[in-house]
């Protein structure tokens, strides 16, 4: 038998990315080597032509060792050295995550049971709303729901105080789960990085309302879901994992939707936990996923 986390003591990921050039990865192994750590996973990617380079590390300081401080300290010398962008977390700390939806509520339940039994590996810090519908699931799972209308008249007063929900919450991630309202400019930059959308992957072919209607009619035999990241950029955020399944003539609009709604959640799924693990990393417009 392999040794307890406990016995290997406390384990963190590290994950950065900048200009490609030699001495990187040696730099990195340095500095895990002089705080006795034990690497556990390492990953890495050069992207070509732009020369950039990202890597996610998992490892181990010993019992005794160095704390998150101290090791941020040491990391900073070498990412200075280097020009990175990197962040350090404790592998056994739960994202605060902040769920929101509207009336379709496959996503939001999939993500709480998923939670529930311990399949997903964020804390979840509430449920947002602009109907109260799902406020008796959130309080069966013994989390707070919050009900924030929306009019247009409102916009503003709504957005205003979702953002002291953010903010009261200390929520590290904010995920539209099917969330039917288009959130602003400010909002979205408030939260890069840190806000995941799902939505069916008829864009831009079937927009608006009843889009399974419209495949119907048109005969597709793929029905998919994209999760990516929130930009300012309606749906056009950098991609974080999509999926597809096959279907054909047989199956009746209601049934096209019922297929898509089981995409839409395992896709989100993976999203939610790809990113609560740090293996999600932003390249432009793009992401790396370390899987």
């Amino acid at each position: 038998m392999g040794p307890t986390n406990a016995a290997r003591g406390r384990e963190y990921v590290l994950t950065l990315s900048c200009p490609d050039k030699p001495g990187i990865v040696y730099a990195v192994s340095s500095f895990l080597v002089q705080h006795s750590a034990n690497i556990l996973a390492s990953q890495q990617y050069g992207e070509s032509p732009d020369s950039w380079f990202f890597m996610r590390v998992h490892f181990s300081v010993p019992p005794g060792g160095a704390g998150l401080a101290e090791l941020e300290r040491g990391v900073s010398w070498v990412a200075e050295a280097f020009h990175m962008t990197w962040q350090l977390h404790e592998a056994a700390a739960r994202v605060r995550t902040l769920i929101m939806v509207s009336r379709l509520g496959h996503c939001l339940n999939d993500l709480l049971f998923r939670w529930k039994t311990g399949s997903l590996p964020v804390d979840v810090a509430g449920v947002v709303s602009n109907h109260p519908d799902f406020g008796e699931l959130a309080a069966s799972y013994r989390i707070p729901f919050h009900h924030i209308p929306v009019t247009p008249q409102a916009k503003a007063a709504a957005e205003s105080q979702l953002l002291e929900v953010i903010d009261g919450t200390g929520a590290d991630l904010i995920v539209l789960a099917r969330y039917m309202q288009i959130l602003s400019g400010e909002v979205c930059k408030r939260v890069e990085g840190r806000m995941i959308n799902i939505h069916h992957s008829f864009l831009p072919s079937f927009k608006g309302a009843k889009p399974y209607h419209q495949a119907h009619a048109r005969g597709v035999k793929l029905v998919g879901a994209t999760a990516h990241y929130v930009t300012p950029d309606l749906d056009e955020g950098p991609i974080i994992e999509q999926d597809v399944i096959r279907v054909d003539h047989t199956l009746s609009p209601e049934r096209l939707a019922e297929a898509g709604r089981d995409v839409e959640a395992q896709v989100l799924a993976r999203a939610v936990t790809w990113h609560a693990e740090h293996r999600v990393l932003l390249n432009g417009d793009r992401t790396v996923v370390f899987h």
